[in-house]
């Protein structure tokens, strides 16, 4: 059986904030282990008998990001789809789906979120065998969580009957398992029940025929497409004219924007799942988490005598149960118990852990109030390198840009200020006007307010840059592109 991973990367962590931003968001994270969340995902379908590359289906400011960690893990997607705007996991799927040829479409989709963490790989691919016979056979499976806990933070599952399987793509790394176990057997689903209050979400657990919705999905192509087109029909018409008018962009592909823009959002469960009669769920026992919100982490993480864990330059005292993060600077604490302290190079986060789901609340108070640290890190990625704001003030800004071996900014000019750039690392490559400059370490340029430019990177070592901006207006939208390798119109 050929399975085709689909790994849906758009999600934005807010309540993980200030570590997840809009532009560098918790997949993109090593929030636990050494590889990212989204390294993980792709990583654990390696030893998966059948498994294409996956489709990746991501926010089109990411995608650059993306496709640099998959390079890392030495993984070639089979695509990577872009999504102008976020219209949640239904339309997702859908652009995958049809992303496929025709004659492709009974193909099994394995659907994942890109920002999950499971730690028991043996038992995730055991019921991923399972739930690939069920989909070849016909149904829409979801995978369940066994629930821990009485959880008010995730959607419940249900269970009805059990069904039969049979398994054929057992993965030559797993354990032999028996399908028809109370651990892997497959369900009918008598319902999808939103997030309960802890009354209910114990007698739940209590009960023992509830599971935890985890958002993961196998299913053929062309079920999903047609089950889609009964019951929403408009999100399927809408994702049909988006990659009918799409294109390839090199590595990616691009779907139409105003169609796509034009599509409701919806998820994958309230499109479909709850409403078709072909849904069926798979218990997944796997020590698996969403990572929703700081609480999450500490849970998964390791715990010293005390329950804290301490990540960075740490000193703690009379301090327990608490989860201590510091990137940038020392971090002390004294007398503290049940707390989340996280600091990143501009911003400082302090929350109970009882109030952690409430951290997006400060993510919303940001964009009321523009501020960018709702959006990314002072250390920003672009597709060329990164640039950090190093000092500002009233008529000047100070850059450090670190440029890779053999990438370019854009042409490009600037209405408003001047820049002064100084050689601290590596060899430059200026374009400035008509002249063409090479500079080396402690070498500079003035290019002055109005004038095209281009820096570029000839060498084989990262290009170091201290930038020195100086004008009445220093915003990132203050520029014009003349030409750009990346095909960006904005910054």
């Amino acid at each position: 059986m050929i399975i085709q991973p689909v790994i849906l990367s758009g999600g934005s962590g807010t309540r993980l904030w200030p570590l997840s931003r809009e532009h560098y968001p918790k997949q993109l994270l090593p929030l636990y282990g050494n590889e990212t969340l989204l390294q993980q995902t792709v990583m654990r379908i390696g030893n998966l008998k059948g498994a294409r590359p996956p489709i990746v289906v991501c926010n089109e400011e990411h995608r650059f990001l993306i496709g640099e960690q998959l390079l890392e893990i030495g993984v070639k997607p089979a695509s990577l789809i872009l999504e102008p705007a976020g219209r949640n996991t239904a339309p997702a799927l859908t652009l995958a789906a049809l992303s496929l040829p025709e004659e492709d479409r009974k193909t099994v989709l394995l659907v994942m979120p890109a920002d999950h963490v499971i730690r028991d790989n043996d038992a995730f691919l055991a019921a991923v065998s399972v739930g690939a016979s069920m989909a070849e056979q016909g149904y829409l499976v979801t995978f369940g969580i066994v629930p821990t806990s009485p959880e008010t933070g995730y959607g419940y599952i249900k269970l009805g009957a059990p069904l039969s399987a049979q398994s054929s793509v057992l993965s030559p790394q797993s354990p032999a398992f028996d399908p028809q176990s109370s651990a892997l057997s497959p369900h009918d689903i008598v319902a999808f029940v939103e997030k309960p209050n802890l009354e209910t979400a114990e007698s739940y657990l209590s009960s023992g025929g509830y599971l935890w919705n985890s958002g993961m999905f196998m299913l053929r192509a062309d079920l999903w497409l047609t089950e889609l087109g009964l019951f929403q029909p408009d999100i399927l018409q809408c994702c049909e004219h988006a990659i009918g008018e799409g294109r390839r962009d090199g590595d990616f592909h691009r779907v139409g924007r105003e169609p796509f823009l034009a599509c409701p959002g919806n998820s994958i469960d309230y499109a479909v799942m709850e409403k078709t009669d072909k849904a069926m769920v798979v218990p997944l026992d796997a020590g698996w988490s969403d990572i929703g919100a700081w609480p999450a982490i500490w849970e998964i993480s390791d715990q010293d005598e005390n329950g804290n864990v301490m990540r960075g330059d740490v000193l703690a005292h009379d301090t327990k149960d608490s989860y201590l993060l510091a990137q940038h600077r020392l971090l002390a604490t004294v007398g503290i118990k049940d707390l989340i302290v996280a600091e990143t190079a501009d911003a400082v986060l302090v929350v109970h852990k009882d109030k952690a789901q409430d951290v997006k609340a400060i993510v919303n108070l940001l964009k009321q109030q523009k501020r960018t640290e709702s959006l990314m890190h002072r250390r920003v990625h672009r597709p060329w390198g990164t640039y950090e704001g190093v000092d500002i003030g009233d008529r000047f800004q100070v850059k450090r840009l670190v440029v890779k071996p053999g990438a370019a900014l854009s042409l490009q000019l600037h209405h408003h200020r001047a820049e002064h750039w100084v050689v601290v690392k590596g060899t430059a490559k200026v374009t400035r006007g008509d002249e063409i400059i090479m500079l080396s370490e402690n070498e500079s340029t003035f290019i002055p307010l109005g004038t095209k430019h281009r820096l570029e990177n000839p060498g084989n070592i990262p290009l170091e840059i201290i930038e020195v901006q100086s004008g009445g207006y220093l915003g990132e939208d203050d520029i014009v592109r003349f030409d750009d390798h990346y095909d960006r119109h904005k910054n």
